[in-house]
């Protein structure tokens, strides 16, 4: 037994086993999965065809704006001949809305309705064509202009032999016009709430005057305003004895009084205005009950120098 026991020496080294470095081995190279691969394809694909799609819209778009040109040099060419007409023809006034309101009989269901409405004014000028056809027998309502609680707050009447008279705010004025001849006639009518200051046109001269007429009542905004009767409530209640039987033609109305020398411009054609509240257009003026509506240019060979 004691010859089996190895005695170990502390002075003799016993060399051990090299240390293996794992790090010095080459690393396998990574596989990349088929998956991916396809996934790139197919994106590669997409974007392909997306150039595709927007080139052909760059080549609509081109053609497009080629036809674009084309028409506004074809709307170029038009404005300029019409440029070149109006420079060589007539100077009289052919307004852009060239048309009449016709109202044939006397009755209590034929006018025309301006969907528009009016703001507060503290002053304004009304200007129209009228062509009486009532026999002498009283011309009518030319127009009239109601409000929630007043339904005369302004009115251009003439009932039976009664003068004209301008209603504001139920308040009366007289005036000195005549349409009894059945010809056309250019009347122009200007108030003021300062003091109630009022003019009369006809034809472009002057009149008639006065003051005290409603004097510092402001006219009301969101009324109705009615051509060719009178309103007994806002909007309806017409009375065949006071309805207007003619044509009228280039009604206007500004939120200012009119400058003499701007009525007579009006009225002999040379001159022309559109209301800045009110304008005489075709979309803002609708016929009702068998009036009619029809295109008329009543300063077509009228215009004076």
């Amino acid at each position: 037994m004691k010859d089996s026991v190895v005695a170990l020496n502390p002075n003799c080294t016993q060399e051990l086993p090299a240390r293996v470095n794992f790090s010095a081995a080459p690393a396998p190279a990574p596989v990349v999965p088929t998956a991916l691969h396809s996934k790139m394809d197919e994106l590669e694909g997409q974007l392909l065809a997306k150039v595709l799609a927007l080139e052909k819209e760059r080549v609509a778009l081109s053609h497009s704006s080629q036809q674009q040109r084309q028409e506004v040099e074809k709307e170029l060419d038009a404005l300029q001949d019409r440029v070149a007409e109006l420079e060589h023809g007539s100077s009289a006034y052919s307004p852009p809305d060239a048309f009449k309101i016709s109202i044939p009989i006397r009755n209590n269901y034929m006018y025309a309705r301006v969907r528009k409405a009016l703001p507060e004014l503290y002053a304004f000028s009304v200007c129209m064509w009228l062509r009486s056809r009532s026999g002498g027998t009283g011309q009518g309502t030319p127009f009239s202009y109601s409000v929630p609680g007043q339904a005369n707050e302004i009115v251009l009447l003439e009932a039976g032999h009664d003068p004209m008279e301008l209603l504001i705010n139920d308040k009366v004025a007289q005036l000195p016009l005549s349409l009894k001849d059945n010809g056309w006639h250019h009347i122009c009518l200007s108030w003021t709430t300062r003091d109630g200051l009022w003019s009369a046109y006809q034809d472009g001269e002057l009149r008639g005057s006065g003051e005290n007429l409603a004097a510092w009542h402001p006219i009301k905004p969101h009324g109705i305003l009615i051509l060719g009767q009178e309103q007994d409530t806002l909007g309806g209640r017409f009375d065949a004895t006071q309805a207007f039987v003619g044509d009228i033609a280039q009604f206007n109305l500004w939120d200012h009084t009119l400058t003499p020398a701007q009525v007579l411009g009006i009225a002999n054609c040379t001159g022309p205005l559109l209301g800045n509240i009110i304008p005489w257009e075709d979309k803002l003026v609708e016929a009702f009950g068998g009036a009619t509506k029809a295109a008329f240019d009543v300063c077509k060979g009228r215009a004076k120098a």
